[in-house]
């Protein structure tokens, strides 16, 4: 069985933010596939809405992304999937916009949704897929933690949207 867990925050507010890229890969995944979320995929003890496409768990914590961990945890244990069959789809302002990498162990400088993952499975040895948001000027930018949190224009959407497919695709592939 495979684990994919999309970090993001809970909230209309959040919706369209770089921080919750992570939830729109997932609701891209689940547009593809047709699954549908009924208030039954809605589970309070795992902190998550979950999805299920055969040997597929697809999740999107709904806890705030400084404490995924919790969320993430809770996921493995239930779903008894072990770090090589976890897949964590985050933000990173260490990759460019249009960029995403997977892989194992490693992510970005800092990102505390991560980090309370890494905290609460003690491990980094899981996958990451590692979607770059970062188109800052380079003459004026400002903080990650403000950045991250602005929704992406409408320019941005477009480049996103193109970035997700690709990661649908190499997804379906694991």
């Amino acid at each position: 069985m495979k684990l994919i867990v999309g970090l993001g925050n809970p909230g209309e507010k959040y919706k369209n933010n770089r921080h919750n890229v992570g939830w729109m890969v997932i609701d891209a995944i689940t547009k593809i596939q047709n699954l549908k979320l009924k208030s039954q995929n809605y589970n309070s003890k795992l902190k998550s809405e979950i999805f299920r496409s055969g040997d597929v768990v697809l999740a999107k914590p709904t806890t705030f992304m400084n404490d995924s961990g919790r969320a993430v945890q809770a996921l493995t244990r239930w779903f008894k999937v072990k770090p090589d069959d976890l897949y964590v789809i985050h933000d990173d302002l260490d990759i460019s916009l249009g960029g995403y990498k997977i892989q194992k162990g490693k992510g970005p400088e800092l990102h505390y949704g991560v980090q309370s993952v890494d905290r609460e499975l003690g491990t980094k040895d899981y996958w990451r897929v590692r979607v770059g948001v970062d188109n800052r000027d380079p003459e004026n930018r400002i903080s990650g933690e403000r950045y991250t949190l602005e929704d992406f224009t409408e320019e941005e959407k477009k480049i996103l949207d193109g970035v997700i497919e690709e990661i649908v695709v190499d997804l379906a592939r694991v």
